[in-house]
C-alpha cells in the first residue's frame, strides 16, 4: 500500500464508482472488469499530501520575452506542431510535443518532449484564449484529464470561449515519465502491509520502500533531480508563451493548486485567471500536511459511516461512527491475517483494503459503492474493495499501471523534506494520527516514510506564497475535503496578495463541476468576465 502524498480530482473515481455501482444493480460481473481505464485517464484524488514546497528558487522569475538569456530563447521561440491526436475519443483533439530543458540552470544541457494536447473554442462568443487544466496528484495526466473530464463536463459556456489546454508535467504520463517497478512488482508493492507491528513487518516495510526508491533511480536516474514542481510551473510559461497568450488562464485542482500557486510566485504579472480548487497549504511541513490529511479523512469516514447508517444493509452497524470505527478496523486486522478471495490470482490484503476504503472518501458518489463492497467482503468477497483500490493506482484490466505512483513519488520527495527518516520517527508520531483517526491514522502515519529512503535530496522547502502583484487569484475550498482539508484553502487565500476566497459547503474533494451551481456560477463568470467574486462567498 502507498497512499502518501497524493493529490489529484475526484472526477474519475467518481465515473469508476457510477460503473461499479452499474454493474452490481444488474448483477453484472465483477468490479474488476467493471472499472478498467484508458492509461492516460486520470484518477480520482488520492490520499495524503503533496507538500507545499518549492525549489529554493528567485521570489519572482518574471522577465520579458527580448530579455530572455539566450540559452531559453529558443524554447520560447519553438512551434508547435499540432496534429490530430487519433481515432476513438482522442480524435477530437489536437496533440503536440514541446521541447524545454531538462535543467533550467543548465538550459543548454540537454532538453526533453513534453506532451500537449488542446480541444479548440467551439464557439460562440468571442475567444479569450487558453485555459489550461490540470487535476493534480502529482502524477494525474493532465492530458487524460482533458480528454476524460474537462471537454465534456466543463460548462458549454467556458468550452465555448476557451481553448482547452493540457500538458502532462514533466515526469507524468507521456512527458519524459518516470518509471520505478514493473508491473508485477507494484501488484506486490501495492498489497504490501500498511501497519507493520513488530521488527519482522517493519523490516519487510522498509525493504518495500527501498526497493520502489531503488527502482525508480536505476529506471528513471537523471530525470529524478528535475521534477519538481518549480521547473513544471517554469514549462507552464513556456507553453503560455508558444499558445500566444500574454497571460496564463488555468484550472488547478488538488495538487494542481500548488503547480499554479508556484506559477503565481514566479510569474506574477502573467497572471490572468487562476482557479485553485481544492487548496493545499504550502506553508505546512510534511509532517503536519500528512497528519491534518488524516484527520480530513477521518471527518470523510464519519460522514460515510453517519450515511451508511441510515441504511439496514449497512455492514457497519447503525450505532454511530464510533461503532462503524472499530468494526472497520477489525476487518482489516482479520484480512492482514486471512487475505480475503476477489475472483482473480490476486487477494484483498489489509493494504489494498485500506487503499479501497480511502478512494471511496473521495467523492460522496463513492459512498454507496463502498457500502456495497464493504458488505461483500463481510461476506468472504473481496472483489469490489479491490477494484476500488485499483482505480486509486490506475492499475488496467490488462494488469498494467500508469506512472501515477512513480510520478507521485518523484515530485513530492523532491518538493519538500520527507515527514519522517526512520520507523522511530513514525512511532513517536503514532499517538497524534491515531487521534487524527482512530480508523486509518496508523496507516497514514507509516506512509508518511515514503520519502525517507529517497536517492535524490529535496530542492524544496515549505513557505509562504503571496504572489505580490498577481491579478486576483480563486482559492476554491469544501468544508468537509477529506484530501485537502478546508483550513488550507483559508490559508492560501490568505497568503496570496490577491487571493480570493470561495468556500463549498458540503463533502468531497474539489467543488468545481461537482453539481454546486453556486460555485459554478461563481467560477464560471470569473473565467468568462475576470469578475472574481467578493472573498468570502459560501456555497452549498
Amino acid at each position: 500500500m502507498d497512499t502518501s502524498r497524493m493529490l489529484r480530482t475526484s472526477g474519475t473515481l467518481a465515473a469508476t464508482a457510477a460503473l461499479l455501482l452499474s454493474a452490481l444493480a444488474a448483477g453484472g460481473p465483477g468490479p474488476a472488469a467493471a472499472a478498467p481505464r484508458d492509461r492516460d485517464e486520470p484518477g480520482a484524488s488520492a490520499p495524503a499530501a503533496a507538500i507545499g514546497a518549492t525549489e529554493a528558487a528567485p521570489a519572482t522569475a518574471d522577465t520579458d520575452l527580448a530579455a530572455l538569456a539566450d540559452p531559453l530563447r529558443p524554447y520560447y521561440a519553438q512551434k508547435l506542431r499540432w496534429r490530430s491526436c487519433g481515432g476513438g475519443k482522442s480524435a477530437a483533439f489536437e496533440c503536440a510535443g514541446m521541447k524545454v530543458p531538462l535543467d533550467y540552470h543548465l538550459p543548454r544541457g540537454g532538453d526533453i518532449t513534453l506532451a500537449v494536447s488542446r480541444k479548440k473554442a467551439a464557439g460562440p462568443g468571442k475567444r479569450l484564449g487558453s485555459l489550461l487544466v490540470n487535476p493534480g496528484g502529482p502524477g494525474g495526466s493532465a492530458i487524460g484529464y482533458l480528454q476524460g473530464h474537462a471537454a465534456a463536463k466543463y460548462p458549454s459556456s467556458v468550452r465555448a470561449r476557451y481553448d482547452l489546454v493540457a500538458v502532462d508535467p514533466r515526469g507524468v504520463g507521456r512527458s519524459a515519465p518516470v518509471t520505478c517497478l514493473s508491473d508485477g512488482e507494484m501488484d506486490a508493492y501495492a498489497q504490501s502491509d500498511p501497519t507493520p507491528r513488530n521488527a519482522t513487518e517493519t523490516r519487510r516495510f522498509v525493504a518495500n520502500l527501498k526497493k520502489f526508491a531503488n527502482g525508480c533511480a536505476s529506471r528513471s536516474g537523471r530525470m529524478l533531480r528535475h521534477v519538481s514542481t518549480v521547473e513544471a510551473a517554469r514549462d507552464m510559461d513556456v507553453l503560455r508563451a508558444l499558445l500566444g497568450d500574454d497571460r496564463l488562464h488555468y484550472v488547478g485542482a488538488s495538487y494542481g493548486t500548488f503547480l499554479g500557486a508556484t506559477y503565481a510566485e514566479l510569474f506574477p504579472s502573467r497572471v490572468g485567471r487562476l482557479v485553485l480548487d481544492g487548496a493545499l497549504d504550502p506553508s505546512l511541513d510534511a509532517e503536519r500536511v500528512n497528519r491534518e490529511q488524516t484527520a480530513g479523512f477521518q471527518t470523510a469516514f464519519t460522514a460515510f459511516a453517519r450515511d451508511c447508517a441510515r441504511h439496514a444493509d449497512c455492514p457497519l452497524g447503525t450505532s454511530g461512527p464510533t461503532d462503524a470505527g472499530n468494526r472497520l478496523r477489525s476487518f482489516l486486522e482479520r484480512i492482514d491475517a486471512r487475505p480475503l478471495p476477489t475472483g482473480q490470482s490476486r487477494r484483498l490484503t489489509e493494504g489494498l483494503a485500506t487503499t479501497g476504503v480511502i478512494a471511496a472518501m473521495y467523492d460522496e458518489a463513492g459512498w454507496p459503492v463502498l457500502r456495497k463492497a464493504l458488505a461483500l467482503a463481510a461476506a468472504g468477497d473481496g472483489s469490489v474493495l479491490l477494484a476500488l483500490s485499483d482505480a486509486y493506482y490506475e492499475r488496467n484490466a490488462n494488469g498494467s499501471y500508469s506512472n501515477l505512483m512513480a510520478a507521485n513519488a518523484a515530485v513530492n520527495c523532491l518538493d519538500a523534506p520527507s515527514a519522517f527518516h526512520g520507523p522511530d520517527d513514525v512511532r513517536h508520531a503514532l499517538p497524534a494520527f491515531r487521534k487524527a483517526s482512530p480508523v486509518l491514522g496508523e496507516a497514514l502515519a507509516w506512509a508518511s516514510l515514503s520519502c525517507a529512503y529517497w536517492p535524490t535530496h529535496p530542492t524544496g522547502h515549505p513557505h509562504r506564497i503571496t504572489a505580490r502583484g498577481a491579478a486576483p487569484i480563486l482559492v476554491v475550498g469544501t468544508t468537509r475535503d477529506p484530501a485537502t482539508p478546508y483550513p488550507w484553502a483559508r490559508s492560501l487565500a490568505s497568503q496570496l496578495s490577491s487571493g480570493r476566497l470561495l468556500t463549498y459547503e458540503g463533502d468531497g474533494h474539489t467543488a468545481y463541476t461537482r453539481g454546486s451551481a453556486c460555485v459554478d456560477s461563481a467560477i464560471n463568470s470569473y473565467l468568462l468576465n475576470g469578475t472574481a467574486p467578493r472573498s468570502g462567498l459560501r456555497c452549498s
